[in-house]
């Protein structure tokens, strides 16, 4: 009996911290809603789920909102692909081969190369490309280097062109 006991009030102390984290996370909360991380606190294998990075994704909504502030967003496709198809409007062409080498710049230099603003380590980045992938892997690449408001629009060009030209038609 005792052992269901502690069973029991174990499950409920788990309870008690996840509601505590929740509460936290929520009162935390910025713009976009936060992600949760499992990890364990001691030997015994206490769980609790603590309050991570917020989402590191955007949607073509957000995407539109973030446009009208001063949110730099980076293009990392090839420039014939920007030439043949068309880019977000405002944004930055920075192939993706070239994204760790151009966030390492001076801000004079980036300007000079890119035509655009050199971003911060704390300014806030969107990353797009044509579906998602490349996006995600320059995400990885400006975050591994300190940039901690990085995100990425999966969607890319092709969700942009499809999103636009559906409201236009109407």
């Amino acid at each position: 009996m005792s052992r269901v006991l502690g069973f029991v009030s174990a499950l409920l102390l788990r309870a008690v911290y996840r509601a505590s984290a929740v509460e936290a996370c929520r009162q935390l909360r910025n713009q976009r809603p936060l992600s949760w991380a499992p990890f364990y606190l001691t030997r015994h294998s206490s769980y609790r789920s603590v309050c991570t990075a917020p989402s590191e994704t955007v949607t073509y909504q957000e995407l539109k909102q973030l446009l009208k502030s001063k949110t730099i967003v980076i293009d990392v496709r090839e420039p014939w692909e920007i030439k043949e198809y068309g880019q977000i409007p405002g944004s930055i062409n920075v192939p993706l081969g070239q994204v760790e080498q151009a966030l390492k710049l001076d801000p004079s230099k980036f300007m000079e190369t890119y035509n655009g603003k050199m971003p911060s380590t704390s300014d806030e980045i969107v990353f797009s490309c044509l579906a998602g992938v490349r996006s995600k892997k320059a995400l990885d690449t400006a975050t591994s280097m300190g940039y901690s408001r990085a995100l990425h629009f999966p969607g890319g060009w092709e969700e942009w062109v499809k999103r636009e030209f559906a409201e236009h038609q109407r």
